[in-house]
């Protein structure tokens, strides 16, 4: 999916927002039952209702995606309620995941998908050599008839893809993101919303400006930054990204893809992650759940096997989702038998 291990993140020292830590997070809460599911209800929106409603949009990626919808299952369990976004990784020449979205609508989410232009190149795609798949791909996402978030060649400011920094011209990335985009909209492809998505700016990373497409070309701006260590603040990790983005554009921004790791300060990282979000008007923010081993950007992210982590991300997803449409979200324990999913396999 990503690599962290040649990540550089700045460091720079900048005041940190006064956060408050969760007290009392040494026992872990009784699981519950998922969240039964919503009758789907589209939205018509170019931002979502939570951020309407100064309530965030929390979603989740998990390593099962777009697979059995079982893990996003376990995850809503844990934390109390279905997630509002659901992302899912897709490489060039795979087909749009009909199925995945469509559970992903029935329980009141919005499908995110990372559409990694690996295996091709950049100008075989602003040519028109790719139109083909391009076609069926927009068909499919049209014909869902449920709003879908597309990011293309995410984190393209660093070094680490072959789309990106030292691999591909900004230029012809550009012109291969608004291909993509007109080729949407002539086919009619009104149920998209395009999330330019950039990695945390680190000492040496590429100027964003050089690789945004225009506004014309995209509905919100992404970042995704991970805290690693106990140090990190949500102004020391995100601040200076943030500054970046709005000096490019004025469009909303969502974290598309972030966690806290196995430090000492996790659960306070994770109430001031939730906090700075909120109060830099963020639409909300994505958590990579996912185990990994091999370095600082290669933590256990996972919320599940942590209790006391869990209690702290419980609280302020509550705290701070309040905002959310009843309709769109139901409160956990609320049943509709007609929507509710499988139990979790």
């Amino acid at each position: 999916m990503w690599s962290r291990s040649r990540k550089l993140l700045r460091r720079a020292a900048l005041t940190a927002m006064a956060l408050a830590a969760i007290a009392g997070c040494s026992a872990a809460p009784a699981a519950p039952a998922p969240p039964a599911a919503p009758r789907h209800q589209a939205a018509q929106s170019s931002r979502p209702q939570a951020a309407e409603g100064r309530g965030l949009v929390v979603g989740v990626y998990e390593p099962n995606d777009p697979g059995s919808y079982s893990q996003v299952s376990q995850y809503a369990a844990a934390t109390g309620d279905w997630p509002g976004m659901v992302v899912y990784y897709s490489n060039w020449g795979q087909p749009f995941e009909t199925a995945f979205a469509r559970q992903v609508s029935a329980h009141g989410g919005e499908t995110l998908v990372q559409v990694d232009p690996r295996g091709v190149s950049l100008s075989a795609i602003a040519d028109g050599q790719q139109d083909r798949y391009l076609d069926a791909y927009a068909d499919a996402v049209r014909d869902l008839g449920h709003p879908v978030i597309i990011s293309f060649g995410q984190e393209m400011n660093g070094n680490w893809y072959p789309w990106g920094s030292g691999y591909a011209s900004p230029a012809v990335y550009v012109a291969a993101w608004r291909h993509i985009v007109d080729l949407f909209r002539a086919r009619h492809v009104a149920n998209v919303k395009w999330l330019w998505d950039v990695n945390c700016v680190y000492p040496g990373s590429s100027p964003l400006s050089e690789w945004w497409p225009g506004a014309a070309y995209v509905t919100w701006a992404g970042l995704d930054c991970y805290y690693a260590y106990a140090s990190d603040t949500f102004a020391s990790l995100f601040g200076p990204t943030l500054a970046a983005i709005r000096q490019v554009t004025s469009r909303p921004i969502l974290i598309a893809e972030t966690a806290v790791g196995n430090t000492p300060a996790r659960e306070a990282q994770i109430t001031g992650l939730f906090a700075g979000t909120y109060a830099e008007h963020l639409l909300g923010l994505v958590w990579f759940d996912q185990a990994q081993q091999g370095g600082d950007y290669h933590q256990d992210w996972r919320l599940e096997d942590d209790p006391a982590a869990l209690v702290a991300f419980r609280a302020a997803a509550k705290e701070y989702s309040d905002g959310l449409a009843t309709t769109q979200r139901p409160s956990p324990g609320t049943r509709s038998a007609s929507a509710r999913p499988s139990a979790p396999g």
